[in-house]
């Protein structure tokens, strides 16, 4: 069977969500929505022999042929990595989901529409080999999380928190695309494998560091860096079921999974070691600070959430260190490679636990407000449990699998100083400064959420309602995903051999042949480094700066509200929406002719500017047909008709003469021997006389009061220029001609091909099929619009009457 086709599996199953949720009221539709990530989970385990020999495998469904354009579902070790992750805890997230979601109360069809979609959106962001595709998932993502965060759309948060999301998401997804059609310009493929393959071609090419920024500006703003982290926090209005899958294991890591996929293209770049190590340490530190700052559980998560994706994103560039250097050096730089992955699976799963426990906790007592809980531990011991797990992982306490992500993180941050490159032997003494403090507040923000939670004296009268432990149904995932974190402490290497090493080969393509040409053995005591001091010294200022956390918690209300991002990303908006509103206040006054003048004006101006600019007028007077007595007579009367038109007094008058003029037109087709142009201008001109004679009754007497001279003379002028413009244009596309014109097919297939004798109704019919049905639509639901409207006010009038 061809796998791609299992991409699309869950939003094809979505098509069935709303019919279950009506005709099977009994079982909660989350039942029926969990066997589709268990499904594919347990179908993708398959690919993991292939992955740890090496192999790779592919599976195409054509799409665009005619634009080389298809769905490309690729599984190496990275890709499958990811789809173990968005399937697994995708799983868990929906079971977690039918014991907090009320089946009664919410609108779980709606719900799980949404999440199968944004499931399938991310499958296939990490199995796509081709740039388009993978685009068009990218974007999917943003728009399914839209949904998501504004599940609860009633909520002015949760519709703040989605409109803001897709922003910033989406101006990332641009700036994106715009590089991987650059990628793809230089490398004259939009295949992700051949691209990679080709890296060193296109090295130097002038397109080359502007596409790196902008695939960069896309990762960056899904993966919530530094200073696009914003929407982060404000997504955290989304139920959390939503929180605990796109934020802990799925759309925050699709930044990640792209900087991984594209480093053997740009490894080779300043730039990119420089951003990618240096905006992620940023993220770090700067999410480590503000975390401890936050009073709401979810919101000191999204936080610890920029904190950790800033440190798996300074990993990946300093990864990329590994291909400008050999030997031992290189031996290092390539642990941070191994560092990156290995921590982004510790995140997944102890970052999916704690957003579990922070909806337990509020689930069950009514709030999320840290300043009202405490004293949890006895009541919750369950969830208490859940929680310190967690928390000490993302610590880096033992026994723990954070532990030993993060001894891998300081091992390679201590490592930049001595790259010799790029200046990094002079700045690079920052980068393990930065870390280390960074993780002094990680260890703080950690405590901070799970002993605030737990520990201390409860506060009954605070609490909106009396608090209890979860069901054994909503403790299950998070319990499941904090016995992985335990296990994975005691069995690193196999995790490495299984999932780590395969995908490292297929992130650092080049520098390794084989997953076992990776010698990495991860320990949880590997002697007293440099490390493993910057750990104790972790713990001790961590603990000090938590013990004394209510003295110094206050210096973060010096910073006033109005420095904030958030305070620029508002006003921006505002800036944004009041300035289009005066702009449109301005020129929408409601006359047709006002918008007319606008278009016309603009139409004119920039087709001659364009013309002459590129030196495209040029008239051609051999290629032009003879004139003879009936055109000059015939042009003559279409002048005359024009003029009528212009001056006439009454509409009967005008609309005779517009007649006068169309015919006109029709008497030069046959003139200059086209009697099919001919024979549809006299039909169209006819029917349309014809209406408008039909309409005469209903029209109001022609106005002509306000037309001063100033006016008439700046119609005069645009009238004049576009009729200018417009023939400078046909005489400059009839005199040259860069192409050989279709009329000549056209000629020859009419009959043969078409089947049909009149050659502009075949155009319009067969040729130009699809543009005629749309076209034909359009006045459709024009027509159905405009009947509405005439409907609605007759009924207001009937209602009036009956009122009276």
């Amino acid at each position: 069977m061809e796998f791609v086709w299992l991409i699309f599996l869950p939003v094809i199953a979505a098509f069935f969500v709303p019919f279950l949720y009506k005709a099977i009221k009994g079982i909660h539709t989350g039942w029926f929505v969990f066997l589709i990530p268990a499904g594919l989970f347990i179908y993708y385990l398959r690919f993991i022999e292939m992955t740890m020999d090496g192999k790779t495998d592919t599976s195409t469904l054509s799409w665009i042929p005619s634009l080389d354009i298809s769905f490309i579902a690729y599984i190496d070790g990275l890709s499958l990595l990811f789809t173990l992750l968005i399937t697994g805890i995708g799983a868990l997230v929906v079971l977690y989901s039918i014991f907090y979601l009320d089946k009664k109360r919410e609108q779980l069809n709606n719900f799980y529409v949404y999440l199968l979609m944004f499931m399938t959106a991310m499958l296939g962001i990490v199995q796509s080999d081709h740039v388009i595709s993978l685009y068009l998932f990218w974007e999917l993502t943003s728009i399914s999380s839209f949904l998501l965060i504004g599940y609860w759309y009633t909520r002015d948060g949760s519709r703040f928190g989605a409109l803001k999301s897709m922003m910033i998401t989406v101006f990332g997804g641009l700036m994106m695309l715009g590089g991987l059609v650059l990628l793809s310009i230089m490398g004259d493929t939009y295949s992700i494998r051949e691209l990679i393959a080709n890296a060193s071609t296109f090295v130097g090419h002038e397109y080359f560091t502007l596409a790196l920024v902008l695939i960069l500006l896309g990762a960056f703003t899904k993966s919530a860096q530094f200073p696009f982290y914003i929407w982060l926090p404000d997504a955290m209005e989304a139920p959390t079921p939503v929180s605990a899958y796109l934020h802990s294991a799925t759309m925050v890591k699709a930044g990640l999974y792209l900087v991984a996929r594209f480093t053997p293209i740009f490894a080779s770049s300043e730039v990119w070691i420089w951003l990618v190590t240096g905006i992620g340490l940023l993220t770090l530190f700067w999410g480590s600070i503000f975390a401890v700052k936050q009073t709401d559980l979810k919101g000191i998560l999204a936080f610890s959430t920029v904190s950790q994706l800033g440190l798996i994103m300074s990993l990946l560039g300093a990864s990329a260190i590994s291909y400008h250097v050999s030997g031992a050096d290189a031996a290092i730089f390539k642990f941070a490679a191994f560092a990156a992955i290995f921590h982004l699976i510790n995140h997944a799963l102890f970052k999916g636990s704690l957003f579990m426990v922070a909806g337990i906790v509020d689930h069950e007592t009514g709030t999320r407000d840290i300043r009202k809980l405490g004293g949890l531990m006895s009541i919750m011991p369950v969830s208490f449990t859940v929680a310190f797990i967690g928390s000490m992982s993302m610590a880096g306490i033992p026994p723990f699998g954070g532990f030993l992500s993060k001894e891998l993180f300081l091992t390679s941050m201590l490592a930049i100083p001595n790259f010799e490159l790029f200046n990094f032997s002079t700045w690079g003494i920052l980068f393990p400064i930065i870390a280390w403090i960074a993780s002094v507040f990680t260890f703080v923000y950690s405590c901070y959420f799970v002993f605030k939670t737990f520990a201390g004296k409860r506060k009954k009268e605070a609490l909106p309602k009396k608090p209890k432990e979860a069901p054994l149904g909503m403790l299950l995932s998070p319990v499941i995903l904090a016995a992985f974190v335990v296990v994975i402490f005691f069995i690193p290497n196999l995790i490495g051999r299984v999932f780590v090493n395969p995908a490292v080969v297929s992130m650092q393509a080049g520098l390794y042949n084989h997953p076992s040409d990776i010698g990495i053995q991860v320990s949880a005591w590997h002697g007293w480094k440099p490390e493993l001091f910057m750990t104790l010294g972790i713990v001790g200022f961590g603990l000090l700066l938590f013990l004394t956390l209510a003295r110094w918690q206050k210096l973060y209300d010096v910073q006033p509200q109005y420095m904030s991002l958030n305070a620029l990303y508002d006003s921006t908006m505002m800036f944004g929406e009041k300035g289009m509103n005066r702009l449109s206040r301005f020129y929408m006054t409601g006359l047709i002719r006002t918008y007319l003048i606008y278009m016309f004006a603009f139409i004119a101006a920039i087709t001659t500017f364009v013309l002459f600019m590129q030196n495209a007028f040029v008239v051609d007077m051999n290629s032009f047909a003879p004139l003879n007595l009936y055109g000059v007579l015939t042009a003559i009367i279409l002048v005359l008709s024009v003029g009528i038109v212009l001056y006439a007094k009454t509409r009967l008058a005008a609309i005779i003469a517009l007649g006068g003029v169309g015919y006109s037109v029709a008497l030069f087709f046959v003139i200059y021997k086209a009697p099919d142009l001919a024979l549809t201008q006299l039909v169209i001109e006819t029917v349309s006389v014809a209406l408008f004679l039909l309409a005469f009754h209903h029209l109001p007497a022609l106005k002509r009061h306000g037309e001063t001279t100033k006016l008439r003379l700046g119609n005069l002028i645009i009238a004049a220029s576009v009729g200018i413009t417009m023939t400078l244009l046909a005489l400059s596309a009839h005199s040259q001609k860069l192409i050989p014109s279709i009329s000549e097919y056209y000629k020859e297939t009419v009959f043969t091909e078409a089947a049909g004798g009149n050659i502009v109704n075949v155009i319009l019919v067969d040729y130009r099929g699809f543009d005629t049905l749309f076209e034909i639509a359009v006045l459709s639901i024009a027509g159905i619009g405009v009947y509405s409207m005439i409907k609605l006010r007759l009924s207001r009038k009937e209602n009036s009457d009956e009122s009276k």
